[in-house]
């Protein structure tokens, strides 16, 4: 059977994270999280409490990212520190677009990325995969929901978490970060041409699952 490479993207919070790494476990494929890497560094760049572009560049030129899956689930380090759990918190939101419209950051993730596509049997997920990291992936999908989905959902992960926010001020971030992603000037946020669109609207994690394997079928 031939080892694919699939190709998910979305904006955020359509849970592309969540049923991608449930698929390649299935599939007994290695999930690449690459949303996962540019929040590693928006992490290292707030830990000196400034984010600005120098700052940004400086920190990209030596940081080390590494993803590591194993047993149904992926580590990711900084600079051999494992920020897994560090990475997904509401500040680490707020600037990872930023991060990720810079050249050089794209530059060194992408190159990254495609070195671990190259083995095959591997379904990586972001905003660009498609259209910019893996334009010959066997296998593209759009995945997407409405906003006020998409709200709800990360509400309720960061409930889960420990914090209280207001579900209009996710569905004002979620505008806010789809209107970022979609008109930066570097791999914008687009539907490749040759990609399935996939609406999870209404859809259980099981039902994306289960359509995300049929089309990789």
């Amino acid at each position: 059977m031939k080892r694919l490479v699939v190709a998910i993207d979305g904006p955020a919070g359509a849970g592309k994270s969540t049923v991608a790494q449930l698929a390649a476990k299935k599939l007994g494929y290695t999930y690449i999280d690459t949303g996962a890497m540019y929040r590693a560094v928006a992490w290292k760049v707030l830990q000196q409490q400034e984010v600005t572009d120098e700052r940004i560049l400086e920190v990209i030129r030596d940081i080390d990212v590494d993803l590591h899956y194993a047993k149904g689930k992926t580590t990711v380090t900084v600079d051999g520190e494992d920020v897994s759990a560090a990475i997904r918190t509401p500040e680490v939101s707020a600037v990872v677009s930023r991060v990720a419209a810079l050249g050089p950051v794209r530059t060194k993730m992408v190159d990254l990325q495609r070195k671990m596509a190259k083995r095959g049997a591997v379904l990586m997920d972001g905003r660009d995969i498609a259209t910019n990291v893996l334009p010959h992936a066997d296998v593209k999908i759009f995945l997407t929901a409405s906003i006020e989905e998409r709200a709800r959902r990360r509400w309720k992960e960061m409930k889960e978490k420990g914090y209280d926010i207001a579900l209009e001020t996710l569905k004002k971030d979620i505008a806010a970060r789809d209107k970022a992603d979609s008109e930066r000037e570097i791999s914008p946020l687009v539907q490749a041409d040759d990609a399935v669109l996939l609406d999870t609207t209404g859809l259980s994690i099981d039902e994306v699952v289960a359509r995300i394997l049929n089309l990789c079928q």
